[in-house]
């Protein structure tokens, strides 16, 4: 039987260190780009802050008026954070992110540092909870903001991935490190001091964000627009429907409604966790309430080694499959408590689920940054943050009727086996966005092409599946000069020749490109293309070509420097 578990065992380490060894390199990527780099201290400093902040709250509210005091501060917290995100978000699609990430910071600043000013001068309590109830609205146009920027961050798919990672690690050791710090600094000093402390980390943040720059051309940062171009977008009507352009883009695709629904159902049961975790502490590890510290603690363990292998797995490119599987690992460890009650399951279920929680929190969000229009990128973020907020309060509020009606174990069964049945009829078409999220054949192609370098990795993989392929003989006219410009080409093998009147021009091979010229202009064709050998040609439409190279200043720049070059030859 030893010899039988050795095996097994060595087995779980190589397979854990395989992980880890995966996952060095995409997050390696991640912190030497400064935007990344840059992105991920702000937000470890902004989230140490949160977390000891909050621990202060609630210690001056039980002060206050004891555990209802806490209940009632926390329930109206997150109902004004539910109904503020969708809102709050229509700034991340109408202002440059990093204007939005910044504003939201110096206004916490202010907003702490006025209520730690009130505590200092002995105020009535009320102040400090609007104040603090302010600063925590206030917050919710930050995550929508830098998820919708951070595509525009990264170089690659894989590194957008690793820096998902990077933060879905950083707030599980936020989680750790933030009350801990709040906790040991009250016994030292008191709730104003703490209050202070998150102030000055919205400071760090704002400093840290002020030097982060997007790669050039980039849609999501716009900071360098032109006064036409910030005209241009300027909300057609008011906030009503602009905000409502996230809620239909939730709803009118498949696809991103599947990955809202599946992270929902996540955060029912995130919410029911704080209610039967200190059940769980009372009933099965019979420690008392403070038991809870250790179940946090299995759960952090579990969510440091999702994170790894959920970056390690970025490049096999099984994002939705991988979500799916996140979120059952929400549910399956209930029925295993609901089946087997005792201390050792307990702690095997909690970890299970904090494995599971990076799975979620790091392909959901690639996913919807890879297929969601960045026009409305931060308010469908902010739709599905504040539908997860709503959630998380509905399983609040439910765990405790489980509890009531069918008792801790069969209560947890219960809920586990809905939250999976929810989940298993997504599973097709989780399998079928991620065959539709393969890297395309023709990105190498279109990544060689200079006008198409300042793009995005999410445009070139879009752009890379319009792409047609046609298959030339020798000798055949491809383009015709004079005749209507409407497509542009790339040749992928073979060779062409380019002529002008009687006058050859040059001859292209594989990797070079033709037809930019009468569709960036405007004009018929300058010039014929003559296929020298059988040629096998990946062609754009005329309206995917334009849009995305027109969209982009860089790719415009880049674009009309190779037409001046070539039409002065």
């Amino acid at each position: 039987m030893t010899q039988t578990a050795a095996p097994q065992t060595a087995g779980v380490i190589d397979g854990a260190r395989s992980a880890i060894a995966q996952s060095i390199r995409p997050l390696g990527a991640v912190f030497r780009n400064p935007a990344l780099r840059r992105m991920q201290l702000a937000l470890l400093g902004s989230l140490i802050g949160d977390w000891a902040y909050a621990t202060a709250v609630a210690v001056f509210a039980y002060g206050v008026g004891g555990a209802k005091a806490v209940g009632f501060y926390f329930t109206v917290r997150l109902a004004l954070m539910a109904v503020a995100s969708p809102f709050f978000a229509t700034l991340a699609d109408r202002m440059p992110r990093r204007l939005v990430m910044i504003g939201c910071d110096l206004l916490r600043f202010v907003l702490v540092s006025a209520a730690a000013a009130c505590l200092y001068v002995g105020t009535p309590a009320w102040p400090v909870f609007v104040l603090a109830g302010i600063a925590s609205v206030s917050a919710a146009a930050f995550r929508p903001a830098q998820n919708a920027w951070m595509p525009s961050l990264a170089d690659s798919t894989e590194e957008l991935t690793a820096a998902n990672g990077a933060s879905s690690t950083l707030e599980s050791l936020s989680f750790f490190i933030g009350p801990a710090i709040g906790a040991f600094l009250l016994t030292l000093t008191d709730v104003p001091t703490v209050f202070m402390l998150n102030a000055a980390t919205f400071l760090w943040s704002a400093l840290l964000v002020t030097g982060i720059h997007a790669r050039p051309g980039s849609v999501a940062e716009e900071a360098s627009r032109t006064e036409d171009d910030a005209e241009e977008q300027k909300p057609p009507a008011g906030v009503l429907r602009e905000t409502a352009a996230g809620f239909r883009a939730v709803t009118s695709d498949r696809d991103i409604l599947m990955v809202g629904s599946l992270l929902c159902a996540q955060t029912v049961v995130a919410g029911a966790s704080a209610v039967f975790g200190v059940v769980l502490a009372v009933e099965i590890l019979q420690t008392g309430p403070k038991g809870v510290g250790y179940i946090d603690s299995a759960f952090g363990v579990g969510a440091i080694i999702g994170g790894f292998v959920a970056i390690a797995r970025a490049a096999r490119r099984r994002l939705a499959l991988d979500l799916s599987v996140g979120v059952i690992l929400w549910s399956i460890p209930l029925l295993a408590l609901w089946a087997w009650p005792h201390p050792a399951t307990v702690f095997a279920a909690i970890v299970l689920m904090g494995f599971g929680n990076p799975l979620v929190d790091v392909n959901f969000a690639t996913i919807l940054q890879r297929i969601t229009p960045d026009a409305v990128l931060g308010r469908v973020f902010g739709t599905v943050e504040g539908a997860c907020i709503a959630t998380m309060a509905l399983g609040s509020l439910v765990m405790p009727l489980l509890i009531k009606v069918f008792g801790l174990g069969r209560g947890l069964g219960v809920l586990g086996a809905v939250i999976a049945v929810l989940v298993l009829p997504w599973l097709p078409r989780a399998l079928r966005l991620d065959r539709d999220l393969a890297v395309p054949a023709g990105v190498p192609l279109l990544n060689a092409v200079p006008m198409f370098e300042p793009l995005t990795p999410a445009t070139i993989e879009n752009l890379a599946r319009k792409l047609v392929r046609f298959e030339v003989p020798a000798g055949s006219v491809i383009v015709r000069e004079g005749q209507e410009s409407d497509r542009f080409f790339v040749v992928e093998s073979g060779g062409v020749s380019v002529s002008h009147g009687d006058v050859l021009i040059r001859h292209e091979g594989p990797g070079d490109f033709f037809g930019e010229i009468g569709l960036l202009r405007d004009v018929p064709r300058t010039a014929t293309v003559t296929a020298d050998t059988d040629t096998v040609l990946q062609v754009l439409e005329r309206e995917d070509f334009l849009d995305a190279v027109t969209g982009q200043s860089e790719a415009r720049m880049a674009a009309d420097a190779i037409v001046s070059r070539r039409i002065a030859l």
